[in-house]
């Protein structure tokens, strides 16, 4: 009888711990519906200056453009996804923008600029030169004295442009949004620990609130500092309004690996 209450609880633990959802890149999602489509979801429209560090990426690759974030870590070098990068053939860096296609300025780069992780979906663009005042700017890294925080409980903003939507032919202007950091067991109840290890950092996403396709890649900077936590990675495949816990990059997970091919590390 033992023996039988003891399997009974594994196989309970067991169940209670498999994944109830699966993910999938933004940019990766179907269109469904006007809510869900390429933006920032239910965020509000950002003010000139709020996020300086924010780049648009037009990513031409075999066969067609696609549309990515980025932050801008330094006067030479922005941070964003390898699923943004990995097939990437050029691509044109949107600086100072607000409204999407109206950039202060842009920049062209080859796949000769870009540093893919081999076994993360984080990357870098090797940028020419930037100068830096409001409109365009920086994000500070966590320094390595913070690399073993999990900014459990954290506020955090995302922000980010989309496509163009419901047929309206016009731009996005930049979303932003404020998402919370949770515990990563609160999120692989959602996802299994298969997908969320020490390398995810997953906010929740209450009321529809969440990044969404156009915003892989993007800056998650934790309001407390204005430093970059996170690259947003992915969603639920069952949509971004879906209430399920959103995914990025642990940003202090690859502060050596930052650091070893750009020179950029706060102490």
């Amino acid at each position: 009888m033992k023996l039988f209450i003891a399997c009974l609880a594994l196989a309970i633990a067991a169940t209670s711990a498999a994944p109830s959802a699966t993910i999938m890149h933004p940019m990766d999602l179907p269109k469904t519906s006007n809510q869900i489509e390429g933006r920032i979801t239910n965020g509000v429209n950002a003010y000139e200056g709020q996020a300086p560090w924010t780049v648009g990426l037009s990513i031409n690759v075999p066969g067609g453009t696609t549309f990515c974030g980025g932050s801008i870590i330094g006067h030479n070098w922005v941070l964003t996804a390898e699923h943004c990068t990995g097939s990437a053939e050029s691509i044109t860096v949107h600086f100072g923008a607000t409204w999407r296609t109206n950039s202060v300025f842009t920049h062209w780069v080859t796949r000769n600029d870009i540093i893919n992780h081999e076994a993360a979906d984080i990357s870098l663009i090797r940028i020419p030169h930037v100068d830096f005042w409001h409109q365009v700017n920086k994000v500070e890294l966590p320094s390595f004295n913070e690399r073993y925080n999990d900014y459990n409980g954290y506020w955090t903003f995302a922000c980010g442009w989309g496509k163009f939507h419901d047929n309206s032919g016009l731009p996005d202007w930049m979303q932003c949004v404020d998402l919370q950091v949770m515990h990563n067991s609160e999120c692989a109840q959602t996802y299994g620990w298969g997908t969320v290890g020490d390398h995810i950092l997953c906010v929740r996403t209450p009321e529809g609130k969440s990044t969404c396709s156009g915003d892989s890649g993007g800056p998650l900077v934790i309001h407390e500092g204005k430093k970059l936590v996170g690259v947003t990675n992915w969603v639920s495949s069952a949509g971004c309004q879906s209430g399920h816990p959103s995914g990025f990059q642990r940003v202090t997970y690859h502060l050596d690996w930052i650091q070893h091919h750009t020179g950029i590390a706060y102490y």
